[in-house]
């Protein structure tokens, strides 16, 4: 894959990027979290009395969370949330899942609308057989579709008719150790979530921060690779939006302070679909993890030691979660509490 990979043209690949542009795009990423923590607060508002500026800084904190340990930071962002504005926890994580859903729905409907819409060779690799892989990207656009509109019908199924009653019949469950109470803790916070969503208005809401939250980003993609013009020449917006699909395909496998599978499918994304060599791929790879991932810990990790958090601290309520959620709970306030009363002591 990196084979023949010229690490002076890589050089020279980066110092030729658009400054402006780039600074444009660390700009912009903060308004996707602002967007995102909007989202979170329309969200919340029938669990309690959410506040925005709140909700904002614990989302930049979360995520700055997640940069530094990896998957096992994902539920600190809710824990965060439920602390500064004293919402249930409970609540908080059925907010996360159900924030989850939406942004999985996302990713597929890019996908979609990209891969539907690409006309034979015009934007796949001069390398690739266009027809052939077209065809394959279409059939699988159509079944991502398909399952996208079963996993809406299951969810306004699931709200309207089985989500309390599913709920206490699995409360007994979320006692026992293991798989068992995972389970049970899952669908507990699942139904709790759908609790946000209560008429249509919530429904389009949700909609529209999603549309626009995941619009800024992919604009944020588009300029970052409109900064290497100079080697690229013009991308259309679609390209952008299909490496962002890719991308957060890859974050999955997200690793701590690494990226991994981000920078991964944001460099076969460009290479293999395409077409663009791989030393400016790279580049454009790295930018875009280091603007899109690893630039919130700027402002989130001086708004954690402000807060009175530590490393140690993080992975401590990170390790409680993990333990709680196997016995089918969560961490409570209290256990924030005591982890933030023996930071600062």
């Amino acid at each position: 894959m990196l084979g023949g990979f010229n690490w002076l043209k890589l050089g020279a690949s980066l110092a030729s990027a658009n400054i402006l542009l780039l600074f444009l795009s660390l700009g912009t990423i903060f308004v996707s979290y602002a967007i995102r923590a909007l989202r979170w607060t329309h969200f919340s508002r029938y669990m309690g009395r959410p506040t925005f500026p709140h909700v904002y800084s614990a989302t930049l904190m979360g995520f700055a969370a997640i940069f530094l340990l990896g998957r096992a930071g994902e539920p600190i962002r809710p824990l965060l949330i439920a602390r500064k504005d004293r919402l249930p926890v409970t609540s908080s994580f059925g907010v996360y899942v159900l924030e989850r859903i939406f942004d999985a729905g996302a990713t597929a409907v890019m996908a979609i609308l990209v891969l539907l819409a690409l006309p034979p060779r015009a934007v796949f690799s001069p390398e690739a057989d266009g027809g052939v892989l077209l065809h394959d990207a279409r059939l699988a656009g159509w079944v991502l579709l398909a399952g996208f509109l079963v996993m809406i019908g299951a969810l306004a199924y699931f709200r309207l008719h089985g989500a309390r009653g599913l709920q206490a019949r699995l409360a007994p469950l979320r006692s026992h150790p293991g798989w068992r109470g995972k389970i049970a803790t899952m669908v507990d916070g699942f139904s709790e979530g759908l609790q946000a969503i209560r008429s249509p208005a919530d429904v389009l809401a949700a909609v529209g921060y999603t549309t626009i939250h995941w619009l800024v980003v992919a604009l944020v993609y588009w300029w970052i690779i409109l900064s290497f013009r100079a080697h690229l020449g013009y991308f259309e917006f679609r390209a952008a939006l299909l490496v962002l699909a890719f991308t957060m395909v890859g974050s999955v496998v997200q690793l701590p302070a690494v990226g991994g599978g981000m920078q991964l499918a944001t460099f076969l994304a460009l290479t293999i679909i395409l077409g663009v060599e791989k030393e400016p791929a790279a580049a454009i790879a790295i930018l875009t993890w280091l603007i899109t991932f690893a630039a919130v810990s700027l402002v989130g990790v001086p708004l954690l030691i402000r807060e009175g958090w530590s490393m140690g601290s993080l992975r401590q309520l990170a390790r409680e979660e993990s333990e709680d959620e196997a016995r089918g709970k969560h961490a409570t306030l209290a256990d924030i509490a005591k982890d933030l009363g023996e930071t600062r002591r």
